[in-house]
C-alpha cells in the first residue's frame, strides 16, 4: 500500500499470517479448476480438517496475468463463511504475499 508504512498497512490487513497458520495451502501456478477443486474439498471437509488455521496462497496479478485466482478462492472462502464453515477470514499481510487466512470452527 503505497500510503501506509508497512506498520500500519499490516494492521489494516490482519497481523495473521503464513507463520501463524497451521498449515498451509499453497495454490500458486494452479489452474482456476485444480484451485477450487482442492478448496471445495476443504470447505467440505472431505478427508477430514485436523487443522484449525490455514494460510492460502495464490499467485499476484502480472501485466500479462490475465485473470487471477483472488476472486474466484475469495467467492469460495466467502460462501464458506455464509455457510458457517469458515469462521475467520482475512488477507496476508504483505510480507507473506497474495492470499488469505482461513479459520475454521471449533471442532467439538
Amino acid at each position: 500500500m503505497p500510503f501506509f508504512d508497512d506498520f500500519y498497512a499490516d494492521k489494516l490487513r490482519g497481523g495473521l499470517g503464513r507463520d501463524d497458520a497451521e498449515a498451509v495451502i499453497d495454490l500458486r501456478g494452479k489452474v482456476r479448476l485444480d484451485a477450487e477443486a482442492h478448496l471445495l474439498a476443504l470447505l467440505e471437509g472431505r478427508g477430514g480438517r485436523p487443522v484449525r488455521s490455514v494460510a492460502i496462497l495464490i499467485d499476484p496479478a502480472t501485466p500479462t496475468s490475465g485473470e487471477t485466482l483472488f476472486q474466484p478462492v475469495g467467492r469460495l472462502l466467502l460462501d464458506g463463511k455464509r455457510r458457517g464453515v469458515v469462521e475467520r477470514l482475512l488477507p496476508l499481510p504483505a510480507r507473506d504475499g497474495l492470499g488469505f487466512f482461513v479459520v475454521f470452527p471449533a471442532q467439538s
